[in-house]
């Protein structure tokens, strides 16, 4: 995973929940274009 750094302070240190919830989205929406049904991808 790419890291970036917003005032020397690394982003995945600062918001580790929002990137778990930026993962979770991105694989939502893989998974929603490769054709899967809401009721199988979503939990």
């Amino acid at each position: 995973m790419a890291r970036q750094s917003v005032f020397d302070m690394k982003v995945s240190k600062v918001y580790p929940l929002l990137l778990q919830k930026i993962r979770w989205l991105d694989k939502l929406v893989d998974d929603l274009a490769k054709g899967k049904p809401m009721e199988k991808v979503l939990p």
